[in-house]
């Protein structure tokens, strides 16, 4: 495949990103002189910035809140992401947009890193989103029982049920939703901000229940940390972010990256190590 002059992340805001620091540490060990840069681009301008990357011969991601818009703007996807309804990696080839969804198998991966490689069979999911729709997919793929979705949006929730009825069940507040749930996963933009309330009360959670907050930052968020104080093991969504990263650079280049490198670029910038 012809390899990408240029990538980049497409969404607003994404200056707090953490993509261009693994990516390019990734892009280094694989001797690709070619960066990976964050563009803040408005919905409006989305469709003459595509049009530019395409005659730029670029690929990249896209995140909040072009991943539908970069859908429909592609010529080809794969089943995955037409499973979900979003593209947050695309690229260029033959004169035709190509996207897929990396999101669902970093989902994936950031449950096997959680679970010890199994997906629990019951799964409580507050938001409706972008995010949930990936961990639908990946569910579904894994043959869950169950996902039970709580979310603010009942028109969101709605389509996920529609988009995935063997698998999703709506709840109308998360307290029933939790009752014999494996793994909580919190879907929604909560814990973005340090004062922002939990998802769900730690106290509600069912015993033994594992946790899976999507929300990343430098830091773990207060509520893994509140989770983990009541015995349960839990991880916020940064490993969810590198292992999209990864499958998105495997698209792009045909290989894997160098997951090491990639590691320890997020340790430097952040002291975590995963």
């Amino acid at each position: 495949m012809t390899r990408p002059a240029r990538l980049v992340l497409l969404g607003s805001p994404v200056a707090h990103s953490l993509s261009p620091a693994f990516q390019n540490a990734a892009l280094a060990s694989a001797g690709l002189p070619i960066r990976y840069e964050s563009l803040d681009v408005s919905p409006d301008a989305l469709p003459g910035t595509l049009d530019r990357l395409a005659a730029e011969g670029a690929a990249g991601n896209a995140t909040v809140p072009h991943k539908e818009a970069v859908f429909a703007r592609c010529d080809t996807r794969t089943p995955i992401s037409e499973r979900v309804g979003a593209v947050n990696t695309f690229w260029w080839a033959d004169g035709a947009m190509h996207g897929d969804n990396t999101d669902v198998g970093g989902f994936d991966r950031a449950v096997s890193a959680l679970t010890g490689d199994r997906m629990p069979a019951r799964i409580a999911m507050i938001g409706a989103g972008g995010a949930a729709a990936a961990a639908c997919a990946a569910a579904e793929r894994c043959q869950v029982s169950e996902v039970r979705i709580a979310a603010r949006s009942v028109e969101r929730a709605r389509a996920l049920a529609e988009r995935f009825p063997k698998l999703v069940t709506i709840y109308p507040a998360i307290e029933p939703a939790l009752d014999g749930a494996e793994l909580v996963v919190n879907a929604t933009p909560l814990g973005l901000h340090p004062d922002d309330a939990y998802p769900v009360a730690v106290e509600l959670l069912p015993p033994g229940a594992l946790v899976l907050d999507l929300v990343y930052g430098p830091q773990e968020t207060r509520w893994v940390h509140a989770a983990r104080s009541f015995g349960h093991r839990a991880a916020d969504g940064l490993r969810m972010l590198i292992e999209q990263g990864a499958l998105a650079f495997e698209r792009w280049f045909g290989f894997p990256p160098d997951r090491a490198a990639m590691a320890r670029a997020i340790h430097e910038r952040t002291g975590r190590l995963l």
